[in-house]
């Protein structure tokens, strides 16, 4: 595998060297001609694709990927804007979940069910409900509980108007900063459930991203996807999700339709301690959703495997440092680079290093510094956090001052680049 490093920075010494985001490119070039970053040295071989990515699926968007890593194992048109119907929930829940985990809420909280969210989302709307009582005052714990298991309008309705006083100030603000806070860059809310709204828009691989996170960042709280069925005013109802009983492994994630968006689907699932998620929307039957999704993860534990790129603490690469008594520091990962391949195949991984850079001096050993992303294909098969494995002191002033001679340079060289 090859390495690169550097993206575009926001500069804190904007004053004295003015081009200084702009050296990104050029030192990107820099590195992989002098081998500064030497993270991919190793080379993993995987199965070759098909032309259409090695499965044949019928979902018009769909994607499937591995929850450690974040490896993208296929997809189709991830990135298109749906109607995510009821999958919506997934951040309204992860708002919660949030809350709770900040101390801003707790489990104990009750929120009162208003005329609004009974009507709207209650028994009366003829949709998904957990059948909250009219003015009654229902516990966090269970909100989200009739918000995960049975799909309640209402639960989701009573969440955000008791954390927000609206819905739509919930949707508007308390989604949509979470959602960006989380690297959800095309997610847009109108309300908090899903139900039929021109604003309620999310890709297949937003959604994947946003059900990993909510099984990496809240463990114990997830055990409520895998939970089978949940009893609110004397009335108990299975949950929805057709995986839980269809597929060894299966633990979450969430359905939904509408008429705009069609059937989809959040699913997991964990086998050999192999974890997978699946997302599939636009479908025209419910039938060929749980069927799509299960063939997809079936498909993703029979052909793919887990391969080590760089354990644990091993040196991956190195950035450049600015002003330091060393020009570069070593980077690591306190935690294993895996990646999901595919199995007896020929494909190479691309690994590379993107930090903004150079890396100002002093630097502390274990300051962030960047990721390492691989990529297979044209697809980003992982990206892993990586830290500064060293301490770099401040260097002396002559280093300091040729360092920003350097800078200057480099600068000047791609301001005229661009300007070809």
């Amino acid at each position: 595998m090859a390495a690169a490093t550097s993206v575009p920075r926001t500069s804190r010494a904007a004053d004295l060297i003015p081009w200084r985001g702009l050296t990104a490119a050029v030192l990107a070039l820099a590195v992989g001609w002098g081998g500064i970053v030497y993270a991919a040295n190793n080379s993993v071989q995987g199965a070759p694709k098909k032309e259409d990515g090695g499965f044949d699926g019928d979902a018009p968007t769909a994607i499937l990927m591995e929850a450690s890593s974040g490896s993208v194992l296929w997809e189709k048109n991830a990135d298109e804007l749906r109607a995510p119907s009821s999958m919506m929930k997934l951040m309204t829940v992860e708002v919660v979940f949030n809350a709770l985990k900040e101390g801003k809420v707790a489990l104990t909280d009750e929120y009162r069910i208003s005329e609004n969210a009974w009507r709207k989302g209650g028994a009366p709307a003829g949709g998904s409900t957990m059948f909250a009582v009219l003015n009654s005052k229902v516990p966090v714990e269970d909100l989200l509980k009739g918000a995960i298991i049975q799909s309640g309008n209402d639960s989701c309705i009573a969440l955000a108007e008791g954390m927000a006083g609206n819905e739509r100030i919930f949707a508007a603000d308390f989604m949509t900063r979470r959602a960006r806070e989380l690297g959800l860059t095309k997610s847009t809310f109108g309300n908090s459930n899903g139900l039929p709204d021109p604003a309620n828009k999310m890709t297949v691989r937003e959604l994947g991203k946003l059900a990993r996170h909510l099984i990496v960042a809240y463990p114990d709280m997830y055990k409520l996807f895998g939970e089978r069925e949940f009893t609110w005013n004397k009335i108990r109802q299975q949950n929805r999700n057709p995986l839980l009983n269809s597929l060894n492994g299966a633990d979450g994630l969430k359905t939904g339709y509408t008429k705009e968006g069609g059937y989809g689907m959040v699913g997991s699932a964990v086998q050999n301690d192999t974890r997978l998620i699946v997302v599939v929307n636009g479908l025209e039957d419910s039938d060929d959703r749980a069927s799509e999704a299960k063939k997809m993860l079936e498909w993703g534990f029979r052909n793919f495997e887990t391969r080590t790129l760089f354990a644990a603490d091993q040196p991956v690469g190195y950035a450049k440092v600015f002003g330091g008594e060393s020009r570069s520091v070593k980077l690591a990962s306190p935690v294993p680079v895996k990646v999901m391949v595919p199995k007896n195949g020929s494909e190479k991984l691309i690994a590379r290093i993107v930090y903004s850079g150079p890396v100002r001096a002093p630097v502390q050993a274990g300051q962030p510094v960047g990721v390492v992303r691989v990529w297979r294909g044209t697809h980003v098969a992982g990206e892993t956090p990586v830290f500064a494995a060293e301490s770099i002191g401040t260097g002396s002033t002559m280093r300091r001052a040729l360092d920003g001679a350097s800078e200057l340079v480099i600068g000047m060289f791609r301001a005229s680049a661009e300007k070809l």
